[in-house]
């Protein structure tokens, strides 16, 4: 009779151990945190994957818009003075956004979309998380790329914030639904 309520024992705390862990991790794939997907798209494609996204985590959408749009001339990387190249060249470099009445203070996750530029995050996503307090959330960054990884723009925004909260980020580049739901479900057992 012991031996059977010791292994009952043993059997109910590691529920509980393992209820209390899973208590930490912010569920991002469905509704029980309330989840925000913030972006910002030059072209429209990270736009398109930012909608992908906030259909399967149940999120809301949120565009992080330039008060004054990017044209095709202020993004051609070619052109050393052209609007993209000098806010890039310059670290400091805010760009301002355009005014929202969204308030983000109740959102637990926030996934932070952008195009790769210059190997980095576009400067107006260091606006958008120097406009926010984003203490306490969970932070998951995802980008488009027509060539360069997300592996440095993720290590220099942790480098630039360090007191928040990220996940690895994923670059999503011609992902299908069922990838990116994949990636999703991953971050819910980090």
């Amino acid at each position: 009779m012991n031996k059977i309520l010791l292994s009952i024992a043993a059997v109910l705390a590691i529920c509980f151990t393992a209820c209390a862990q899973k208590k930490d991790k912010p569920n991002v794939s469905n509704t029980s945190s309330k989840t925000l997907v913030a972006y910002f798209s030059a072209t429209g494609t990270t736009a398109q994957v930012a909608r992908n996204i906030a259909d399967i985590t149940g999120g809301e959408l949120f565009e992080i818009a330039p008060q004054s749009p990017y044209t095709e001339a202020d993004l051609d990387w070619n052109d050393r003075q052209s609007r993209s190249s000098v806010e890039m060249d310059d670290a400091q470099s805010r760009p301002t956004l355009k005014a929202t009445k969204t308030d983000i203070a109740g959102y637990d996750v926030v996934f932070i979309g952008y195009p790769i530029w210059w190997n980095l995050a576009p400067r107006i996503i260091n606006t958008f998380i120097e406009s926010h307090d984003l203490k306490g959330k969970t932070l998951i960054p995802f980008a488009t790329s027509g060539g360069s990884s997300i592996s440095n723009s993720v290590s220099e925004l942790k480098k630039s914030y360090p007191s928040l909260n990220w996940k690895e980020g994923k670059l999503l580049n011609g992902m299908s639904n069922d990838a990116i739901q994949n990636w999703i479900t991953n971050l819910n057992n980090q």
